[in-house]
């Protein structure tokens, strides 16, 4: 065993030596890597290899193949021990061959390895010599680095023996003088800090915020500066309280410019906000101060109208909306003109405030600064939208407050003057809301609305039974105003001339322009450069005194009229009620129906004002009545009630539509009653007189305007639409149509129809301005089909109403009688005229001498005139037709005895009249010239000509076909036929 273990041992130390002589080989680096291997120290190493015992063939192996052979732990950098590791490979029964193998393997190895780095060491030769080269540069520079560290210790050696205790003495006592002369400095700060308070409350007092803010915050900046002083901790919090209390006078003064707009001082206001950083943190508080300006002012307002009445104590505790129900009615339109007045102040300081900022917006371009640039705009984008936004809600809690208010009171009850006024000041609101802020102020039209459509529905109702009233009582005497009299000239009109005349100058689109553009509101009236411009300085828009009154001068010069053509009696003999001016009547604005005692005294008066002198037939004529429009103190009224309805359409746009229907019904009725009322005695055939729209318009009239007499209460009751009818007029008893002397009424005949176009021409000339109105109503065309088919016809009438003097003036039975005793079966055609021509044309030539007698003290315009002419020239053609169709039998003399009678009529006629050519004259000769048709044709005529009666046919018939009996039966059966399908007249 001992033997054995010393073997162990030896071979032990062995591979302790072979181990260390390959990581010598392996690991460790020639001593000198840069020297050049020469070719001798190249050829011991071929030597060597050559040494080494041959191989046999099969276990020849080449390099590649060796170096794969190695063990990867033999590349490990540290840690690897390699005598340990090849002892481990050796197991516990030695055997010398395989340890022996394993050793020349090894050997091997080492050789392949050592080659291998030998190759890779020539190959990076120059790259070795290279970085060499540099260290050996590194090491010269850390060579000269070193001598000069050497120099510099040396010389600073030399400075400390020479430096000596005086020259430190002297700095010494220098930094002495420098720490004493920052003392002083610091303890006068301490001192200006303590008086800064008062000349910062000095320049609070004179509103230079910017300088006291500014004082302020040095003052906060130095006293951080000296903090380590423990008296400046305590003046430091003082500062700061006075900084809170300084931003509170800030936000005072900025509550006061809600109220009144003062450019200095919000520049002071706005420098100092911006001074303390705080530009968009002020228009935040900006837009609190405005809202509750807003609110406390009209509260306030409110308060004031209704402490009156009321103790204070009593109002404080109410809320807004109660406090508006408790406004008394008398006191309702200065309470709303001065809410108007105070909240157009606190509406124009937010419109100065805007101004203001878009005229001093934050400058950042001067700044190279890009991050200071961008934080300008930012804010300059913040205070615009924050300003926008302000508008919208400051209109909008304007309008709340206003809307509270309307609804707060009943407005039914007011006269139409004083409502007017409401809507003139809600009006002119909602234009400064629109200037303000492009606001169509949805809430107030809603509000506003609401209370027109009640207060509006009661006053057409008691306008139409006023105009009822008047027609009942109306003489239709003319009332004289000046020749160039218009609508617009009277009072009712005074606020819509302006609009009107722009139209008809063709300046429609100066209404239409966008407030902020025009130079004139929608209402017509002129305001340069709007309202905040106009009003800016001193005084509302809500001001009445803006509303200058015009006195109204439409009656014409008595002292130039002739002196008989009124009546000589005093204003003694009228009635207290109805004195005064002529077309000033008093009734449209302060009672909506006239009483029982007035109108009483309207009837009894009759004609006492307006009657005109009689002039006896043959008298001399002195002078002619004046020229120019004949109107009623009527039409007048319907004038007032038009105005007044069309102020009320303009201030109240939304209701527009509405207001001109209700418009469109006082002439309606206006129509029907002069037509019920002057052609209720038209004994004549009517079909030739009127025209198809004047039949319609009367039909419509009737069905939806006119109340049937005969309908019982409980059917109002039950039927809506029945109750907004009104009852049929009846005419005054005072008018006399039946004097013969007087034309049978022509002077009120004449002027109610013309007073009636005269009021059609009027509407004509404001249609434009209707047009105008409801441009952007759905309902649009019925203003068109209102002017088509009613306004139109009112010329029209004339015919009807004149036919009926035409008719009563002739004798026209008389004229029939002898017609009827006029032999139409003489055989001879006759050289001489019958003598009922000669009758007819007296009784004409009678009619004329009248009728001129009638325009000595009544102006009778041509077309009046020829009207009158026309209808007595129609009556009598149908006069004439009318005893043509008595002939039972007729022969050719006698129809040439017709011909030739016609004839002399309508010679002498053309002597009496300017008419050319003589209307109705072919219904005359036509129906002569059917006597010579042949029997075969005439049934062809007969449908042709339903013009006529049948009466007037069948007498055609019965003479033309006296010896034919079948056609005789057959074309009165045709005319019987057409009859029944009510084709003929």
């Amino acid at each position: 065993m001992a033997v054995m273990g010393d073997f162990k041992q030896k071979f032990s130390g062995l591979l302790n030596k072979l181990g260390n002589q390959s990581r010598l080989s392996l690991s460790s680096p020639p001593e000198d890597v840069s020297r050049p291997i020469s070719s001798e120290e190249l050829s011991n190493v071929t030597a060597k290899e050559n040494d080494t015992p041959a191989v046999e063939p099969e276990e020849i192996l080449s390099d590649d193949e060796i170096l794969e052979t190695v063990e990867k732990d033999y590349f490990k950098e540290t840690g690897f021990d390699p005598s340990r590791h090849e002892l481990k490979k050796i197991s516990e029964n030695l055997n010398c061959d395989k340890i022996l193998s394993q050793s020349e393997m090894l050997h091997r190895q080492q050789k392949v390895v050592s080659k291998k780095v030998l190759s890779q060491i020539l190959t990076n030769q120059r790259a070795c010599n290279e970085e060499f080269e540099r260290v050996q540069n590194l090491q010269s520079l850390l060579r000269e680095t070193l001598s000069i560290c050497r120099e510099g210790r040396a010389k600073l050696g030399l400075g400390k023996e020479q430096l000596t205790t005086t020259s430190l003495g002297i700095l010494a006592n220098y930094r002495k003088r420098q720490l004493l002369r920052d003392l002083l400095g610091s303890l006068n700060i301490i001192k200006t800090l303590q008086r800064s308070e008062e000349h910062i409350q000095v320049l609070l007092s004179e509103n230079r915020y910017e300088d006291a803010i500014s004082q302020l915050l040095d003052c906060q900046s130095a006293a951080s500066s000296l903090r380590r002083f423990a008296c400046v901790a305590a003046l430091n919090g003082k500062l700061q309280d006075t900084l809170v209390m300084t931003e509170e006078q800030l936000d005072v003064a900025l509550g006061k410019i809600c109220e009144k707009f003062d450019e200095t001082l919000y520049g002071e206001l706005q420098a100092a906000y911006a001074r303390l950083g705080k530009t968009q943190a002020a228009m935040d508080q900006l837009h609190m101060h405005f809202t509750s300006a807003i609110q406390n002012t009209a509260l306030k307002v409110i308060r004031n109208f209704v402490g009156k009445s009321e103790s204070a104590a009593v109002t404080s505790g109410k809320q807004y909306n109660e406090l508006c129900k408790n406004v008394k009615e008398e006191n309702f339109i200065p309470c709303l003109q001065e809410l108007c007045a105070s909240l157009w102040r606190i509406v124009c300081s937010h419109h100065s405030v805007v101004l203001w900022h878009q005229k001093h917006s934050l400058d950042g371009s001067s700044t190279t600064n890009k991050g200071v640039d961008l934080e300008v705009s930012f804010t300059n984008e913040y205070i615009r939208q924050k300003l926008e936004s302000m508008q919208a809600r400051i209109w909008q809690d304007v309008q709340a407050r206003f809307s509270t208010y309307l609804y707060s009171c009943d407005l039914a009850s007011f006269k139409f003057d004083n409502f007017l006024q409401v809507l003139g000041l809600v009006h002119r609101l909602m234009e400064v809301g629109e200037e303000f802020c492009g606001s169509q102020s949805e809430e107030l039209q809603k509000s506003i609305r609401q209370q027109s459509e009640n207060y509006f529905g009661k006053y057409h109702v008691n306008c139409l039974e006023e105009l009822r009233i008047f027609l009942e009582n109306e003489s239709w005497t003319h009332c004289p105003v000046k020749g160039d009299f218009t609508c617009l000239q009277l009072q009712e009109f005074r606020s819509l001339r302006g609009t009107i005349q722009n139209i008809h100058m063709h300046e429609q689109q100066q209404l239409q322009q966008s407030p902020d553009n025009s130079s004139q509101s929608q209402d017509g009236s002129s305001v340069v450069g709007g309202f905040f411009a106009r009003f800016s300085d001193s005084g509302t828009p809500f001001d009445l005194a803006i509303c200058d009154l015009q006195d109204e001068d439409i009656l014409a010069t008595l002292a130039d009229e002739a002196s008989g053509y009124f009546s000589d009696d005093s204003d003694e003999d009228v009635p207290e009620e109805l004195r005064g001016d002529f077309v000033d009547d008093g009734h449209g604005d302060n009672a909506p129906n006239l009483s029982e005692e007035v109108a009483v005294k309207f009837e009894n008066c009759g004609r006492v004002r307006f009657e005109q002198k009689k002039v006896t037939r043959g008298n001399k004529i002195h002078s002619r009545p004046p020229q120019g429009p004949l109107l009623t103190n009527t039409t007048l009224t319907v004038l007032r009630h038009c105005g007044k309805y069309l102020q009320m359409s303009r201030l109240l746009r939304t209701i527009a539509m509405d207001v001109i229907i209700c418009l469109s019904q006082l002439f309606q009725y206006y129509l029907y009653a002069v037509h019920s009322f002057f052609t209720a005695d038209l004994a004549i055939d009517q079909s030739s007189l009127y025209s198809i729209k004047m039949q319609a318009a009367l039909k419509r009239i009737g069905l939806e305007l006119i109340r049937s007499e005969r309908l019982p209460s409980t059917a109002l009751q039950i039927n809506p639409d029945e109750r907004k009818k009104i009852p049929q007029p009846h005419i005054s008893p005072i008018v006399n149509l039946n004097d013969p002397e007087s034309l049978f009424g022509l002077s009120e005949r004449v002027v109610a129809v013309e007073s009636l176009v005269f009021l059609a021409e009027q509407l004509d000339s404001l249609r434009p301005y209707l047009e105008y109105l409801v441009r952007h109503e759905p309902r649009k065309h019925f203003v068109q089909q209102f002017y088509l088919q009613v306004v139109s016809v009112a010329t029209d009438l004339r015919l009807p109403v004149y036919a009926c003097i035409s008719a009563r003036a002739l004798d026209l039975r008389s004229m029939v009688n002898m017609m009827g005793r006029v032999n139409w079966e003489i055989k001879e055609v006759s050289s001489q005229h019958s003598q009922y021509v000669d009758f007819i044309l007296r009784e004409m030539q009678i009619f004329s001498m009248r009728l001129e007698e009638a325009a000595s003290h009544l102006y009778i315009s041509k077309d009046v005139h020829n009207t009158l002419w026309e209808a007595l020239v129609i009556v009598c053609c149908n006069t004439f037709v009318e005893g043509f169709s008595n002939a039972r039998k007729c022969a050719t003399g006698g129809r040439a005895l017709m011909q030739l009678d016609f004839t002399q009529f309508v010679s002498k006629l053309e002597k009496l009249t300017s008419l050319r050519p003589i209307p109705h004259k072919d219904y005359v000769e036509q129906y002569v010239k059917a006597y010579y048709i042949p029997e075969e044709h005439l049934e062809k005529w007969i449908r042709e000509h339903t013009q006529y009666s049948s009466k007037h046919l069948l007498t055609l018939v019965q003479c033309t076909c006296q010896n034919n009996k079948k056609t005789r039966q057959r074309l009165s059966g045709v005319v019987e036929e057409l009859e029944r399908l009510g084709s003929l007249k």
